[in-house]
């Protein structure tokens, strides 16, 4: 459904020197810098699946995202989506795709949202009947039958990220962008559209490519995660995989009990584990990351030093993993 290939994007911004006479000299001479958004991107998706797309501020992922839409065109490489190239903007592309950006509107906002619906409908030439249907079923999915007659500006934020989510659908795109769409939204709502998602995924086998910084979206909603960094992908395969990675060390945490009286702990200022790396956060609790095969001859270890408090063996969390996967393509 998506096929992407050597897709590179440059931006060049002018660097004005400062003061009065740097703005004079930039008109006879300027000096540019060039961004490289996206930088070779090259990847495969195929239709019905769910693909987290993932990377650091400023990685490129909206720009790859803006460039599939068509709304910017690449310096080099091809993208084909559909067996369509978006930077052609055909209306028989941007009939089949949708693009959702988690802080920008598509509605109205003075106007209700079932205004903006009935724009939608003439816009794409939708059939009355085939419209309603869809707009009957999405409203009732996501519970705002309610609120349609409310003005946009009125409604909350997770209330508007229902009504853009609706916005998208109401044409039944086949290929569907998401660009952060549950930021800022509470947990309640976070996990409704999380759960929109997957039932429309699952019922329609539309094609989704989402964008997020909430590693529940994504470790809910998605087998498969490309990850870039600095333009450039850096990982691209099963989501168990980056998890399994992580299930090769555990966290034990745990607080040395103090001694009756206000005594100190009985553990040494300079105690270490036998193994992994140990770090005092600030109420005195003790952090320590070990390898799996250890984790046994640690606890055993903690507990001959003197009694302790809450002492707990965790998983390493996904969004550390993540974090060591984007260090790893920075080092590079």
């Amino acid at each position: 459904m998506i096929e992407v290939e050597n897709l590179t994007r440059v931006f060049r911004t002018y660097k004005k020197k400062p003061g009065f006479w740097g703005g004079v000299t930039g008109l006879f001479k300027r000096d540019f810098e060039e961004t490289r958004a996206a930088d070779g991107v090259s990847f495969t998706i195929k239709e019905g699946e769910f693909v987290g797309f993932l990377g650091p501020n400023g990685a490129g992922k909206t720009t790859t995202l803006k460039m599939l839409s068509g709304l910017i065109y690449p310096t080099s490489g091809t993208a084909r989506v559909a067996g369509f190239d978006p930077s052609k903007r055909e209306n028989a592309y941007r009939r089949l795709f949708a693009l959702v950006l988690g802080q920008k509107n598509q509605l109205w906002w003075d106007l209700p949202a079932l205004e903006s619906f009935h724009l939608l409908r003439a816009i794409y030439a939708l059939d009355k009947a085939q419209w309603q249907a869809s707009l009957d079923e999405l409203v009732t999915l996501l519970g705002v039958a309610h609120k349609l007659n409310v003005q946009v500006r009125e409604l909350s934020l997770g209330e508007r990220m229902k009504m853009e989510l609706i916005a998208a659908l109401l044409h039944r795109p086949r290929v569907l962008f998401l660009d952060e769409p549950t930021i800022g939204l509470d947990v309640v709502s976070q996990k409704n559209v999380r759960e929109f998602l997957r039932d429309y995924n699952r019922r329609y086998k539309t094609t989704i490519l989402l964008t997020s910084h909430y590693m529940a979206d994504i470790s809910q909603l998605c087998e498969r995660v490309i990850v870039i960094d600095h333009g450039k992908k850096i990982y691209d395969g099963e989501l168990d995989r980056i998890s399994g990675a992580g299930a090769r060390q555990r966290i034990i945490k745990f607080k040395p009990r103090p001694g009756l009286g206000g005594e100190p702990a009985a553990f040494p200022a300079d105690w270490k584990p036998l193994h992994g790396e140990a770090k005092t956060c600030e109420d005195g609790e003790l952090l320590l990351h070990v390898p799996s095969e250890h984790v046994t001859a640690v606890c055993q270890q903690i507990l001959t030093q003197g009694p302790v408090d809450d002492i707990t063996i965790q998983d390493v969390p996904l969004e550390d993993i993540i974090s060591e996967i984007f260090s790893r393509g920075m080092r590079r």
